[in-house]
């Protein structure tokens, strides 16, 4: 086995290997930082202080693992006891204020926060009461130990103060111990600020309410299955939580533990320390609004809520000191925003010495709160330019202190006094901002828009220095442990002068031993690492060498003053955090609005703007610590998106108003506009908005530039589609985006407009319900015209006009086009079943097809014209709309519609295929297209050149298929509601054909009608054509295969024979002779007839036609013999020649 003798070290080899390795992570470190400095660099987002988002930092407040045992030596074996036990119940009593202010009070003051908090779903509440059980059990456990520790303290301290001297380990007489009293002040302020926060969280304290009273039926309703064992120890967990948690009596309950009769010595320092403690923090409290020194005044105000409850004492001087301290401080700032006024606290925890307060002290409360607030406000505008002025002077002097000019110890010393400045001035903007907030929204008083961009200001403000505090981290880092060690240095300098003075006093006691050993004690703590407990240490020592004339009163304060710089310097970063935290502002987010509003019409504004977003951001702590709602749910992204919202209605959404106005103005200078003299009209100075570096909010950037771009990019985009004629217009305007704003938008890339471009196809795709209602449709040349208009003309849409908006569109749009006019055929066949699934017509239909069926070898196979027009005639009998339209003529309307629809589809292919073949016009043989890719990769082209070529071939095998394919529309329509119409099911729809010849008699009368109307004055109806009919019934009857059963009806013959047969009649009158009116009766007739006849050859031509587009194979291309198209001067026994 090798041993670790066995071992031979060179000493070389290892101080060369950790120089190399050290070499090796210094190079990696360089490599890092120029990294992240050249990402830096290229992202042009403006940097702000953010802790949360910092994956490295440095942390210099200084941690050692020491036990206090080891830190408290000295040969006073009692001294060591006395301070040891102290100083462990400060530092726990310091660990719970931690503890309450990070952990506990935020999630209890933030409950209730919610986007829906005002219309809760029903069980909402008692859901969100359930949520925080576990956190009221963390607070119950949290009281209990403050309880434990608080009772722990007094009997320490009774111990300490109530032996007799000869019991005693240390002497106390001339010893006060005023910190370990004020910290005990302190722990009655955590239970004291628990109890305010819960009492003025209003919805906590009603929904706690319908919690109990839901947990008392439960008992009650049979539906719920539960063990009652276990529901009644719940309950008794709920009811023990309301009595030591909500009923707000946390501090009461704590001073009125049991606790044994306490010494009139422990009495008399009590007392002695509230006097101590307030004529502190008079002189402070009158010089500074520092946020902790207010709150350091419940310390000696909760001391003496003990001292008369514990003692029974009612002092009535101490009360009226304590009382009058309203007259400085009417609100102390808690937490959030909760104040707590002084006197309203005294009255509820000392209602016994109330009787210490007259009617004129009471009504003066009133008036000094709003006497206060009125003075406040009046002196805010001075305080804004003081705060403002002396944080460019700290930062300035921030600046130049770092040069070290003059002695190591001058510049060490004025470090210390910037930064301990800094953190003073961050602490006294950040109380003023809060506490005029609070203080108007706890009074009830309207805000002032001055108040708020004086608050907003001082808010930026405090963001400065938070910021210039990280920028100068490092260079703290270099310098915090120097300052350390020269205030140190002045501690043990003194020190070791008093220990001199006091060894050489000839009158040497007891009590001076304890001194000297406190003064050992004080110089070993500085001698090392400055810690949180050393720096207690050497509070409690101090207090202990301070007794009798030991030191003077300049000599304290000195000392104190170290103590406390020590304090600041070392944990500064925590210091700095604490004193720029601006999360209160989320209970007053609403001056949002009021600020952008303002930055937008005062864009000089602008460059301030990140420091309040970065004010906002610092609610990220509060809205995370919510856990009063669902886990899955975001808690940032409702308040993200409200202020987000805020910028976007009161900045963005303007700006880009205002710049798209500006640039239409420049773009149509040439025309008569207003005077836009910035002389005489003013000029605001948008680009100052849009320079602004990206500023970060949580997990987003708002970027005004890039906003402002897509907004124009969108709407010149948009609006260039709808008129593509003022596509230069919009060119010129972004011309001009770019010279005056640095805007650089993207070119849209559309084809300029046609003279031919007619209606847009995607317009007529939308609206597709209303085309086909006012345009008619003409089978033969293929377009629509409008029925009627308030111009005087028609519009007309073409295959050209078709054919140039695909080519604006893409082929792409045929099919959407396709999807569109299916989903309004579903619509319009519901009507259509509807309809014949009516009783009145389905009854008619089978008693007209059982007729025809039986008598047809009579009627010679051929459907009688007189029961067709009984069937329009009858029909009208059912009833008219206000229009005059009979069932028969809105079936007939149905029907064309449809037909327009499928000419429409029609006119799509036919304008596909125009468009296309105007695009491969200059390819030279459609039928031997070459293939380029291979050329090019026959020739050994560039890789780059064959990717172009293969690109061009899919281009031209693409423009090819949709030229040579030209997708069968019509069949693909056919099919898809073909085996519906055929099923079962609809039944009804089988006597269609029926329907049609009384169909076609309504269909001529309206054409008669409207041609009749193209002569008038009054052109109301006119219309020459109208072939939807025929394109609508030639596709019904193909989705019910109905195409021979109506050829057997022999409907256009039974037509013909009709008309020959009353021509024959007139021709008969004519020849017999006789009165001339009676021959001009005969000669409208026939000119009647003719017109008949010819509206009803037009309409056989028409449905021969549009047959033809739904044929599915070649059998059914041949002509159909026995078909007899109308002839127009031949008699009926005439047979056709074809379809």
């Amino acid at each position: 086995m090798i041993t670790e003798g066995d071992w031979n070290y060179d000493e070389t080899v290892i101080k060369n290997l950790g120089q190399k390795y050290l070499k090796s992570y210094s190079e990696f470190i360089d490599k890092v930082n120029e990294e992240v400095s050249s990402t830096s660099e290229t992202q042009d987002v403006s940097y702000l202080w953010d802790f949360t988002l910092r994956p490295v930092q440095l942390a210099l407040a200084p941690h050692e693992h020491v036990d206090l045992v080891d830190l408290v030596k000295t040969d006073n074996k009692g001294l060591n006891k006395v301070i040891l036990v102290f100083t462990s119940l400060c530092l726990e009593v310091r660990d719970l204020k931690q503890q309450a202010f990070s952990q506990l009070l935020p999630p209890l003051i933030m409950y209730g926060e919610r986007p829906d908090a005002e219309n809760l779903p029903k069980g909402e509440a008692q859901l969100m009461i359930g949520r925080i059980i576990p956190l009221l059990q963390e607070v119950r456990g949290f009281i209990g130990r403050c309880y434990e520790v608080a009772k722990n303290l007094i009997l320490q301290l009774d111990v300490l103060f109530g032996q007799d001297k000869v019991a005693q380990s240390i002497v106390m007489k001339d010893v006060h111990l005023v910190t370990v009293f004020d910290v005990l002040g302190t722990l009655f302020t955590i239970l004291a600020i628990l109890d305010e926060v819960i009492e003025n969280n209003n919805t906590l304290n009603e929904h706690w309410t319908l919690y109990r009273s839901i947990l008392r039926t439960v008992y009650k309703a049979d539906q719920f299955s539960f063990d009652e064992g276990r529901l009644k120890l719940y309950e008794n967990i709920v009811a023990t939580l309301e009595v030591e948690v909500i009923d707000g009596r946390i501090l009461q309950n704590c001073i009125k533990q049991s606790l044994p009769v306490l010494s009139n010595r422990l009495q008399a320092e009590i007392m002695y320390s509230i006097n101590c403690l307030l004529s502190a923090n008079e002189t402070a409290g009158q010089s500074t609004r520092d946020k902790d020194i207010q709150l350091s005044l419940l310390s000696p105000v909760t001391l003496y809520i003990f001292y008369c409850t514990v003692f029974h004492v009612q002092d009535k001087k101490t009360f009226r000191n304590i009382w009058d301290l309203h007259k400085r401080v009417p609100f102390i700032h808690v937490f959030g925003p909760v104040i707590l006024p002084l006197t309203s606290f005294l009255k509820r925890h000392l209602p016994f010495c109330c009787k210490f307060v007259d009617k004129k002290m009471d009504a003066a409360v009133v008036t000094n709160r709003q006497s206060y607030l009125q003075t406040t406000v009046q002196n805010l505008n001075k305080d804004t330019v003081n705060f403002t002025a002396q944080v460019a002077a700290w930062c300035a002097d921030l600046t130049e202190g770092f040069t070290m000019e003059g002695t190591v110890q001058t510049g060490l010393e004025k470090i210390c006094r910037l930064l301990t400045n800094g953190i003073l001035l961050a602490k006294n903007i950040s109380s003023l901002v809060a506490m005029i907030m609070n203080m108007h929204s706890t009074l009830s008083k309207p805000i002032t828009k001055n108040s708020v961009m004086c608050c907003i200001t001082l808010l930026q403000q405090l963001k400065i220095i938070e910021c210039v505090f990280s920028e100068k981290e490092e260079i703290f880092a270099m310098s915090v442990s120097h300052v350390i060690q020269q205030l140190t240095l002045k501690v043990l300098n003194s020190m070791e002068n008093l220990k001199r003075k006091l060894t050489q006093d000839k009158k040497y006691s007891y009590s001076s031993l304890d001194i000297i050993a406190a003064m050992n004690l004080i110089q070993n703590c500085m001698n090392g690492c400055c810690s949180v407990p050393r720096n207690v240490i050497c509070q409690i020592a101090l207090e202990i060498a301070q007794q009798g004339k030991t030191m003077s009163n300049d000599d304290q304060l000195m000392f104190s003053n170290i103590l406390q710089k020590i304090q600041i310097v070392t944990n500064f970063q925590e210091k700095v955090r604490q004193a720029c935290d601006t999360s209160f502002i989320y209970w007053h987010r609403s001056i949002c609005p009021v600020y952008f509003s303002y930055v937008f019409t005062n864009p000089t504004h602008a460059t301030n703007l990140q420091y309040f977003v970065a004010s906002l951001s610092a609610c990220r702590t509060l809205l995370l610590a919510m856990r009063h709602m669902n886990k899955d749910t975001d808690k940032l992204k409702v308040f993200k998106k409200e202020i987000l919202d805020f910028f976007t209605s009161e900045v963005l959404r303007p700006l880009c108003a205002e710049i798209e106005t500006d640039l239409r103005l420049s773009t149509h200078s040439h025309l008569q506009l207003d005077d836009r003299n910035p002389l005489k009209v003013g000029l605001k100075s948008i680009s100052t908005l849009l320079a602004m570096y990206p500023i970060r909010f949580f997990d987003t950037y708002i970027d005004v530039k890039k906003f402002v771009t897509q907004y124009l990019d969108m709407t010149f985009y948009n609006l260039t589609t709808v008129a593509l004629h003022d596509w230069k217009s919009y060119a010129l305007m972004r011309d001009f985006a770019h010279q005056k704003y640095g805007l650089e938008l993207i070119e849209p890339h559309l084809p300029s407009q046609t003279v031919e471009q007619g209606i847009d196809v995607l317009e007529i795709m939308r609206n597709i319900h209303i085309f086909v209602s006012r345009y008619s449709y003409n089978l033969n040349n293929q377009f629509f015209v409008e029925r009627t208009s308030n111009n005087k003309h028609l519009n007309t849409i073409g295959i050209r006009h078709i054919a140039n908006s695909i080519r604006t569109h893409g082929f792409g749009i045929m099919n959407t086009t396709i999807n569109f006019t299916f989903q309004y055929l579903r619509k319009k066949f519901y009507v259509f079943s509807q309809f014949l699934y009516d009783d009145h017509i389905y009854s008619r239909l089978v008693k007209d097809g059982r007729y025809f069926k039986e008598n047809k070898d009579e009627l010679e196979q051929c459907y009688p014209y007189e029961r067709a027009d009984k069937f329009n005639k009858g029909i009208r009998k059912l009833g008219l709309t206000p229009e005059g339209l009979s069932f028969l003529d809105q079936f007939r309307i149905l029907i064309t519609h449809i037909g327009n629809a499928m000419g429409y589809i029609r006119m799509i292919r036919s304008g596909g295929i125009h468009a296309c073949a105007n695009a491969i016009k200059f390819v030279p043989d459609l039928d031997d297209i070459v293939n380029l890719e291979e050329i090019c990769k026959n020739e050994d082209l560039p890789q780059d050149t064959v990717k172009a070529a293969k690109v061009l071939d899919d281009v031209l095998d693409n423009l090819n298929k949709n030229f040579a394919d030209g997708t069968a529309y019509f069949n693909m329509l056919v099919n898809v509601f073909a085996p519906s119409f055929r099923s079962q099911k609809n039944q009804h729809l089988k006597h269609f054909y029926m329907i049609i010849p009384p169909l076609t008699l309504n269909y001529v009368e309206q054409m008669m009608n409207g041609k009749e109307q193209i002569n008038k004055k009054n052109k109301a109806g006119a219309c020459f054509t109208d072939d939807g009919f025929s394109m609508g019934v030639a596709y019904i009857l193909k989705l019910l295969d109905q195409y021979s059963v109506f050829d057997s009806l022999h409907w256009f013959q039974s037509v013909n024979n009709k008309f020959a047969a009353e021509e024959r009649a007139v021709q008969e009158t004519r020849k017999r002779g006789g009165d001339i009116k009676l021959d001009q009766t005969n000669t409208l007739t026939m000119k009647r007839l003719d017109e008949y006849r010819q509206e009803f050859e037009l309409l056989y031509y028409s449905l021969s036609s549009a047959r033809i587009f739904f044929r599915s194979d070649q059998d059914e291309v041949q002509v159909d013999s026995e078909q007899t198209p109308v002839q127009p001067s031949q008699p009926s026994t005439d047979t056709p020649t074809g379809q």
